[in-house]
């Protein structure tokens, strides 16, 4: 077994520790020794993030995938990565590799791979990929050219993924009533590949931007990790209240989860997002189709789908499940807790550009405030309340206890904030469902030394009670 593991989306670690240009060479010859092994021939996208070094660690995978007989695209900078998953449809792609943690803290780099629909790979994929990977310190194992080379003799070729994907993007939506709207938006991009994609999209009409950590600074500044949820955001939709904004649009480190602020500077949280979302496709848009969920994200969307008559599939957590999900399903719209959300006639991958889009477009249609369509939404599914905690494992054998804890519990005998549990699901991890509707989930995270306590629930003032208690059950 290779000690370089995929998790959730991909795999991730601390730069000169285990993340290294020797192991990210090593990942790179799994990968192509996947695609080699499932029968697939053709150029592979080859993009990267603003964290450090990441143009470099790109070129180290770059120079392995074509050294294994793929030709590769290149990104000549930092690109976003709904645009790199794009780039894999736009250029008759088989697979992409792009070089980026997302919203990890600062110090982690990582190494996303994504099929030949610019998707996840499915959890089998992944573990061919792993079973490829060659030994540490067996460079023989490991095919490559130099970069220099490559571009030379055009195995390794420079793109530019800008074009395609603006086109893409209009055919998916008419921004020129927002652009025209007369709004006031600032823009956090959390110091990520997001910064002024939107700007370009928008700009030159009677919309004024403002746009936010937008430089490259891998320290990322006033937050402690580019991942779009307080007290992240904090900085962002102060600057939004600051200016007068009428919303906050927020992006991550690599730009495919979405974030969003109201016209007070208070943020909404990502099932509310998912809601309004989902919320505007189906009712603004008059458009049906099926919804993908994780199991993490809202109920709200089980109410949606009853109401318009759609179907709505729960998938494990990550767009690795959701991914292919939406390609069996055609779906309308996929989406998870994180603030990944993904759109039909896409790509099934998240994006955050378009996502913001759809929800600034929804916006000038109604001629509502963010609030405001919020209190539309509750009017159809009622109010909801989420709230999230994350607890950082320090060994193995907190998680070794955590779960032991976790599989001896009774189900008849759990109650969490005063609500009586009444089912459990294992799908992917422990979710608890209460008798009001409502639910707690607990689970490892998948990229990170991290234990995840998540709830929604009708019941506001039961929030913090129902935390409380779904830690108490994992005993760390």
């Amino acid at each position: 077994m290779s000690d370089i593991r995929f998790g959730t989306d991909g795999w991730r670690g601390r730069i000169g520790d285990d993340y290294t240009y020797a192991n990210v060479r090593r990942a790179a010859q799994g990968f192509a020794a996947y695609l080699k092994a499932t029968g697939q021939q053709g150029p592979v996208v080859v993009g990267h993030d603003r964290r450090f070094s990441a143009e470099h660690f790109a070129a180290a995978a770059a120079e392995v995938m074509a050294g294994n007989g793929f030709p590769v695209l290149l990104t000549p900078g930092p690109t976003p990565t709904p645009v790199i998953s794009y780039s894999v449809k736009a250029n008759q792609a088989i697979a992409a590799l792009n070089i980026t943690a997302s919203h990890n803290p600062p110090e982690d780099c990582g190494f996303k791979v994504r099929d030949r629909n610019g998707g996840a790979i499915p959890p089998e994929g992944l573990k061919q990929i792993e079973a490829g990977i060659p030994p540490a310190g067996d460079a023989d194992a490991i095919a490559r050219i130099s970069l220099a080379q490559g571009l030379a003799d055009g195995r390794i070729r420079h793109f530019d993924p800008k074009p395609a994907y603006l086109a893409q993007i209009a055919r998916l939506i008419d921004v020129t009533p927002i652009k025209e709207a007369g709004l006031r938006i600032v823009v956090d991009n959390m110091w990520g590949n997001g910064a002024g994609w939107l700007t370009e999209i928008l700009g030159g009409g009677k919309t004024e931007l403002i746009e936010v950590h937008a430089e490259r600074n891998p320290l990322f500044p006033e937050m402690s990790r580019p991942e779009p949820i307080p007290p992240n955001v904090d900085a962002g939709l102060a600057a939004g209240k600051r200016v007068g904004a009428d919303c906050v649009c927020i992006m991550d480190g690599d730009a495919d989860r979405c974030g969003f602020g109201d016209e007070n500077g208070e943020f909404v949280d990502q099932l509310r997002v998912y809601g309004l979302l989902a919320y505007y496709l189906l009712a603004l848009r008059g458009e049906r189709g099926t919804i993908v969920k994780t199991l993490s994200t809202t109920s709200m969307l089980d109410k949606l789908g009853k109401k318009y008559g759609v179907t709505v599939v729960n998938t494990g957590v990550g767009f690795k499940y959701v991914a292919p999900a939406m390609i069996e399903h055609d779906a309308l719209i996929g989406g998870e807790e994180s603030g990944g959300y993904a759109f039909h006639g896409h790509v099934p991958e998240r994006d955050g550009i378009l996502a913001n889009l759809y929800l600034l477009d929804f916006m000038v249609r109604t001629g509502k405030k963010p609030s405001e369509l919020l209190q539309m939404l509750f009017d159809v599914v009622g109010e909801h309340f989420y709230d999230r905690i994350d607890i950082r494992l320090t060994d193995m054998a907190q998680r070794a206890t955590a779960k032991a804890n976790l599989d001896k519990l009774d189900v008849r005998q759990i109650s969490l904030g005063g609500h009586k549990v009444t089912e459990l699901v294992t799908i992917d991890g422990y979710k608890f469902v209460m008798d009001d509707g409502g639910w707690l989930l607990i689970r490892f995270s998948g990229t990170e030394p991290l234990l995840r306590v998540y709830t929604e629930t009708t019941d506001k003032a039961a929030v913090a009670g129902i935390l409380a208690d779904g830690r108490r059950l994992t005993g760390v």
